[in-house]
């Protein structure tokens, strides 16, 4: 089940993945979400293999604006009748263990609290803790039992763990660590780019500055020296701060940027750039950052999430110790001085991204779900 009201998004490929893992392995399954689209290649895939469907914000009988056109009249109205298409599904199925996806660490507390009165079983998977994010005082207690009543705690990073066991003031010891799919080949990097004339870096991710900082790249490509350089920097994805983004850049009058929009195929991006640039104020562990690594290409980054946990400074890339531009600037010039080396550090990051991300996440976690639903422990209270 996910919480996610995004038609899609990447934090969405580990639970689909994980129940497509699970039909096919002859387990039982539903996939519940708001504005469940089948034409999404992944939610596509489940229905073929037998997955059962719900879109919460279908209202049977009607044309397929009305939900839109009640959440014009109460957003407030238009959430307990998500809730209440919720609460009628799992009170009719009585599933074993339910498994609720959150974007974020919080947003799924009224999930939860329906899951904690019909008295089922279920688990969490945050992809996402942020320190700009906290969970208001006025939702405190219900997301401290969201977490605490949970039969697991699943966090794709470590500080994201850890960030939220201090945000909520609580340990969490069923708590672990999960690991997204990714949209590259794992069996070995692809070659290093042939041309050197002009490094390439890609900038690829939700269109959205206040958590993934595209901003802050724009300003640092302002200065004078990166200007005069060979460099390139392409921007790919979409947003709700697309527009503000390409105007700003116009603004810079900023000569050595292209935004691309959304892009299907991630692998041809790799061909033909050196490496990655991410800015972000706040992070999970960025899926980007992992296929970067896999691919062979150097990435230059900020220290926020779960991003120091799997790429070593200066070693298997660049770390800006903060998102500023001050020191996004630094982790920078600290890559561009190293140019000559940079397909050495990419390889040293294609060997070690392999020793911490395993070949199917998705497998994986369809594995821990069935052997927690299988336990004999009682429901949550």
């Amino acid at each position: 089940m996910s919480c996610n009201e995004a038609v899609w998004g990447g934090s969405e490929e580990l639970w689909a993945g994980a129940a497509l893992a699970a039909v096919r392995a002859g387990h039982k399954v539903s996939a519940l979400k708001p504005y469940l689209d089948l034409r999404q290649p992944p939610l596509k895939a489940l229905g073929e293999a037998g997955c059962r469907m719900r879109n919460l914000t279908h209202i049977p009988l009607s044309a397929t604006r009305a939900y839109a056109a009640l959440c014009r009249v109460s957003r407030t109205l238009a959430i307990l009748y998500q809730m209440f298409q919720l609460w009628l599904t799992l009170r009719l199925s009585r599933p074993d263990l339910v498994v609720l996806s959150q974007g974020g660490n919080w947003d799924g507390f009224a999930y939860a609290h329906i899951c904690r009165k019909l008295k089922l079983r279920y688990i969490l998977i945050s992809q996402k803790a942020s320190d700009i994010h906290w969970p208001p005082d006025f939702y405190r207690a219900q997301c401290r039992a969201l977490h605490g009543q949970a039969e697991a705690s699943w966090f794709v990073s470590h500080h994201n763990r850890c960030l939220t066991e201090e945000q909520l003031a609580i340990i969490l010891p069923h708590a672990d660590v999960v690991r997204n799919p990714f949209l590259v080949d794992y069996a070995a990097p692809l070659a290093w780019p042939g041309d050197d004339s002009v490094t390439r870096l890609a900038c690829i991710g939700r269109l959205y500055p206040m958590e993934k900082g595209q901003d802050i790249l724009l300003r640092v490509l302002a200065q004078p020296k990166w200007r005069e350089r060979p460099l390139h920097v392409d921007f790919y994805g979409t947003g709700t701060g697309q527009v503000a983004l390409e105007a700003m850049a116009r603004h810079l009058g900023l000569a050595n940027v292209t935004f691309h929009g959304h892009v299907d195929d991630i692998p041809a991006v790799w061909q033909s750039h050196h490496g990655l640039v991410l800015p972000s104020r706040c992070e999970g562990l960025p899926l980007v950052l992992v296929e970067c690594m896999l691919v062979g290409r150097i990435a230059i980054t900020t220290d926020v999430g779960g991003s120091a946990e799997v790429l070593d400074d200066n070693t298997t890339g660049f770390l800006a110790s903060a998102p500023t531009e001050a020191a996004f600037d630094d982790a920078m010039e600290r890559a561009w001085m190293r140019r000559s080396d940079w397909s050495t550090i990419a390889r040293s990051a294609a060997t070690a991204i392999r020793d911490q991300v395993p070949a199917d996440p998705s497998a994986e976690l369809m594995l821990k779900i069935v052997d927690l639903a299988k336990t004999t422990a009682g429901p949550t209270g």
